[in-house]
């Protein structure tokens, strides 16, 4: 009799609130989705974009000025004496270009393995500048930094992004369901970040013709940010159970792969939400791989002690789990109360 009860409660329909629930909770989580993905490209415009001008003081206020009308707020304008200082900083990372007026032939100096939506940008302003000035020679434009020419747009770079996120995220899950102990869950995530590194940077320079620059310093870049998403979710995994993969998922996925700022630049992302992605490995993933692919590494400093301190957060994390875990078996007290 309580079998068949069983069996009768179990083929019941639910009620109709549960699928209102469900219905509930699938549409919140379908707007969040969306939002998180489609908010920082909707809202994507200039804010602060750090370019230099080059030339005379007077003839600087005048850019400045006429950019002000064009993009106020748009451009964060550090002034310069001559081109090869204006050069050294786009080589730098400082500055993602420049207007040199100090060659007596205006030029924008643009680098589109920086940003490709900045370099527009800036060439965009370059015809409105042209255009002020009729009187005057045409704005030339030249590229210090470009993309290779197998991927002119960059598109394996920014289609990069998600994939390396996601393959972190699949690593957590399957160490933790086919391998045991703190240890060897540490070191299988190395050992995958650095031959998924290899892999990936492959793929990317020898395969699409997405990268230039040095293979092994792009190894390093992508290994280091994966080893930067695994070791986190890993270590919220061994101190939350699935539950911490949940938490990782969210913190790389829904919020640091869209703030990340690969597809378009940091600065041109809504509000503060361009600085917090740069904090977190995806965004600063994105840039040090820029960096070690068109600028010999240069502006890699930042990034690289982010994505450590993230490595760094998740070992620590990984052996306070484990050593919970063994006071938990070790401890008698706990079985009895248990019992």
């Amino acid at each position: 009799m309580t079998t068949r009860a069983s069996l009768t409660t179990d083929a019941l329909p639910s009620r109709w609130p549960t699928v209102a629930g469900a219905v509930v909770l699938l549409t919140t989580l379908t707007s969040v989705l969306l939002i998180a993905f489609a908010w920082p490209s909707v809202r994507s415009s200039v804010h602060d974009v750090p370019i230099a001008v080059a030339g005379q003081t007077a003839a600087v206020a005048q850019v400045r000025t006429a950019l002000e009308q064009r993009a106020p707020g748009g451009f964060d304008i550090t002034e310069v004496a001559d081109t090869a200082s204006a050069e050294q900083l786009i080589r730098d990372r400082q500055v993602y270009g420049a207007i040199d007026l100090s060659s007596g032939t205006p030029q924008v100096i643009i680098a589109s393995a920086a940003s490709t939506a900045v370099a527009q940008t800036l060439q965009t302003m370059a015809t409105g500048l042209g255009q002020r000035g009729n009187a005057g020679p045409p704005v030339a434009v030249r590229d210090l930094a470009a993309l290779p020419a197998d991927d002119p747009r960059g598109a394996g770079l920014s289609a990069g992004a998600l994939p390396l996120v996601m393959g972190g995220l699949l690593a957590t899950v399957l160490l933790t369901r086919l391998v045991r102990g703190t240890g060897r869950r540490i070191a299988g995530t190395l050992a995958f970040a650095v031959t998924a590194g290899l892999a990936v940077a492959g793929i990317l320079q020898f395969w699409f013709g997405s990268l230039s620059g040095s293979y092994p310093a792009n190894t390093g870049a992508v290994a280091l940010s994966i080893a930067a998403v695994s070791l986190t979710v890993l270590g919220l995994e061994s101190l939350f159970g699935y539950a911490g993969i949940g938490i990782g998922a969210v913190i790389m996925m829904l919020i640091g792969n869209p703030l990340s700022g690969t597809a378009t630049a940091p600065e041109m992302l809504p509000g503060w939400s361009g600085a917090l992605g740069q904090l977190l490995p995806p965004g600063a993933g994105g840039r040090l791989l820029r960096s070690t692919a068109f600028f010999d590494g240069r502006g890699a400093a930042a990034t690289v002690t982010v994505l450590v301190l993230w490595a760094t957060l998740g070992v620590a994390l990984c052996l306070i789990g484990g050593l919970r875990a063994h006071r938990a078996i070790s401890n008698p007290e706990s079985a009895i109360r248990k019992e």
